[in-house]
C-alpha cells in the first residue's frame, strides 16, 4: 500500500510542479506588486493601491456588471439545465442524441459561435427577421445597452450542455421505483422532479450550481470579441478593466483588482459551503 501512495504522488508530481509555478507562485508574488507604487524602486505603499482601484469608477462598473451577469447567468444555467436533464431521463436510451446536441456548443470554438451570433442578432439577421414578423421594429442587438441580451444568451448556449451531461450522471444514480411509488401516489412531473429528484441529486446540484457561477465570471471573452476593449456601460466587466490596465503596464492596479474580485468570489463560496454544511446535518 505505501509503496501505491509512493507511485501514485509520482505520477502526480509533474501536474503538481505545473501548478505550482504558473499558478500557485505567480498568485501569492502577486501581492507583491499590489502593495507596491511601480516606480523603478518599488516602494511600499501598504493599502493604497487598494483604495485608489476601489475608488475607480471604471473599476466599480466593472464590478458591478460582473456581479451582474454573473448573478443573472448562473441561476438561469442550473435552472435550464436541472430542468432538460430531469426531461431528457424521460427518454432513456433515446436522449444521447439531445444531449449530444446540447453539448455541441460547450465544444464548438468561441469564434465560431460568435461568427453564429453575430449573423443571427445582425440588424437584418434571423431574429430581426423574427421581431418585424411579430410586427416590432428592429433593434440594433450588438450596439450599446442591447447587447446584453445576446451576450447572456450565448453564455447560457454554450453552458448549458455541460451541466446537463453533470446533471444526468447524477440522475441515473436515482433508484425508478422512487418514481414508480410517486406515480402510484398520483404525482405528476413537476412533483417528482423537485419533490424525488432534487433532493437525492443535491450533492451535484450545488455543484454544478458552484461551477455555473465560476464559467459566469468567464463572460469577458465574447464581450471583447463583439464590443472591443471599450463596449458600453452595461457590459463593461472587471476583465475589461484589468486588459486595459495590463496593456497600459499598469501591473499595480491589474494585480489590486484581481486580489479585490478574489477576495469577494471566496467570501460568496465559503458563504455557500457554510450553508450548505449548516443544512447537510439538519437534513440528515
Amino acid at each position: 500500500m505505501f509503496k501505491r501512495k509512493k507511485i501514485v504522488w509520482l505520477l502526480l508530481l509533474p501536474g503538481l510542479i505545473g501548478l505550482m509555478m504558473f499558478y500557485v507562485v505567480p498568485f501569492f508574488g502577486g501581492i507583491y506588486f499590489s502593495v507596491t507604487d511601480g516606480s523603478f524602486e518599488n516602494r511600499f505603499v501598504g493599502m493604497d493601491n487598494y483604495i485608489d482601484v476601489a475608488r475607480n469608477p471604471m473599476f466599480q462598473m466593472g464590478l458591478k456588471n460582473t456581479w451582474e451577469l454573473s448573478l443573472l447567468c448562473a441561476p438561469v444555467i442550473w435552472l435550464m439545465a436541472f430542468v432538460l436533464s430531469a426531461m431528457l431521463k424521460t427518454l432513456k436510451e433515446r436522449s444521447t442524441a439531445f444531449r449530444n446536441i446540447l453539448l455541441l456548443p460547450y465544444l464548438m470554438p468561441s469564434s465560431a459561435l460568435l461568427l453564429i451570433w453575430t449573423l443571427m442578432f445582425d440588424y437584418g439577421g434571423v431574429i430581426n427577421r423574427l421581431v418585424t414578423a411579430l410586427g416590432f421594429e428592429r433593434v440594433l442587438w450588438l450596439e450599446e445597452d442591447a447587447l446584453r441580451f445576446p451576450i447572456v444568451l450565448l453564455y447560457v448556449w454554450k453552458n448549458l450542455g455541460f451541466s446537463v451531461v453533470l446533471f444526468a450522471s447524477a440522475l441515473s444514480a436515482v433508484h425508478p421505483s422512487l418514481y414508480e411509488f410517486a406515480s402510484l401516489e398520483g404525482a405528476g412531473w413537476w412533483t417528482q422532479a423537485f419533490r424525488i429528484t432534487l433532493p437525492q441529486i443535491l450533492p451535484t446540484a450545488f455543484l454544478v450550481f458552484v461551477l455555473a457561477w465560476v464559467n459566469a465570471f468567464k463572460i469577458f471573452k465574447e464581450v471583447y470579441f463583439i464590443g472591443g476593449s471599450y463596449p458600453s456601460q452595461a457590459i463593461y466587466t472587471l476583465q475589461h478593466f484589468m486588459n486595459n490596465k495590463f496593456a497600459k503596464l499598469d501591473y499595480q492596479d491589474v494585480t489590486t483588482a484581481a486580489y479585490i474580485f478574489a477576495i469577494g468570489v471566496m467570501a460568496l463560496f465559503a458563504l455557500m459551503y457554510a450553508s450548505k454544511a449548516v443544512r447537510s446535518p439538519s437534513e440528515a
